[in-house]
């Protein structure tokens, strides 16, 4: 099963401690030596974004800044057996942030990539 995890967190002024990325990188060389880890990247603000609506039949297109809080900063796709797992890869990356850098808030969402397997038809 595939899982895509979310990194929402309101933007820090300044770079993240030199202890955080070295944690990131020695948790995604882990995740990708396991097989675990298909793809990862860090997301521009949303001010170089837009998004496409449509409401009432009529389609729309607004550019960023949108007004939320919270960023998603990056995403990370994980190839896992079970949701449970995909939970831990994204706790562990979560408390990397929590024990490395004083202060910083954020969440992850962890949305299962929906595969055949999901449309199979009745047995």
């Amino acid at each position: 099963m595939r899982y895509l995890i979310l990194l929402k967190a309101t933007r820090p002024a300044g770079p993240p401690p030199p202890d955080l990325m070295e944690a990131i990188m020695a948790l995604g060389g882990e995740a990708t030596a396991s097989g675990a880890l298909l793809d990862t990247a860090g997301l521009a603000p949303s001010a170089a974004g837009a998004r496409v609506n449509v409401y009432g039949g009529k389609l729309s297109v607004t550019d960023g800044p949108f007004a939320e809080a919270k960023e998603t900063i990056s995403y990370a796709l994980y190839e896992v057996r079970s949701k449970d797992e995909a939970v831990e890869w994204a706790s562990r990356f979560m408390s990397l942030h929590r024990d490395l850098w004083e202060g910083w808030q954020g969440e992850s969402e962890v949305l299962k990539v929906m595969g055949s397997e999901d449309f199979a038809g009745p047995a």
